[in-house]
């Protein structure tokens, strides 16, 4: 058994998730706590709204630094949306926000094509379609797939963050989470060996 944890944290959209997960045989724990978010085999860092009010959510609780703290300890970490702007050392958005510095790079205002972006896109590689709704988009060399140009999904370590959201993205989204809860059995296996783990959850 997989104990996930989804951080609360007044961003939004924890539901979304949470039942997500639940089709796939997985009982999240939604929580605020930051002993919960460190113990956890999986935290899910979730959300939608804006970088400035997420931040301080996050920190008002200590979450800010159990997700740094597992990270550095190897342990798998999932940032969705703006889990994964925050996830990054700084945002452009509310006239700039620190991030978590769990990925090198910063998140930028999209200043080409449709803003916001919304709607159904295709990720590469990969080619699996996926809901997205954002204005902000990240800018990292640890990106590994994309979207019509913009960072889709970046990892590094432990750590793997998605612009798109799996959670509204049908079976290609169950498909997605469903690797992230595959690679936590490999690091479970590898007794936290976070070497033995995929870098990518494509």
């Amino acid at each position: 058994m997989i104990d996930v944890a989804v951080c609360e944290y007044g961003a939004g959209n924890v539901r979304s998730v949470t039942v997500a997960l639940r089709r796939l045989g997985v009982a999240p724990m939604v929580t605020e706590s930051r002993d919960a978010v460190l113990a956890a085999d999986l935290a899910i860092l979730p959300g939608v709204g804006a970088a400035g009010s997420a931040m301080r959510g996050l920190r008002n609780r200590g979450l800010d630094q159990a997700l740094i703290e597992r990270v550095e300890a190897g342990r798998p970490t999932l940032g969705i949306c703006i889990g994964l702007q925050l996830a990054v050392e700084r945002s452009e958005e509310d006239e700039g926000v620190v991030g978590l510095g769990l990925l090198p790079g910063r998140a930028v205002l999209i200043r080409e094509g449709r803003v916001p972006r919304i709607g159904w896109a295709p990720v590469e590689p990969g080619g699996e379609t996926y809901y997205f709704a954002h204005s902000y988009a990240v800018e990292s060399p640890a990106a590994v797939g994309y979207s019509e140009g913009i960072v889709a999904e970046a990892a590094q370590g432990s750590f793997v963050g998605v612009q798109f959201h799996p959670e509204k993205s049908g079976n290609a989204g169950s498909r997605f989470l469903q690797r992230q809860l595959d690679r936590v059995a490999v690091w479970q296996a590898a007794a936290g060996d976070v070497s033995a783990l995929p870098t990518s959850g494509s």
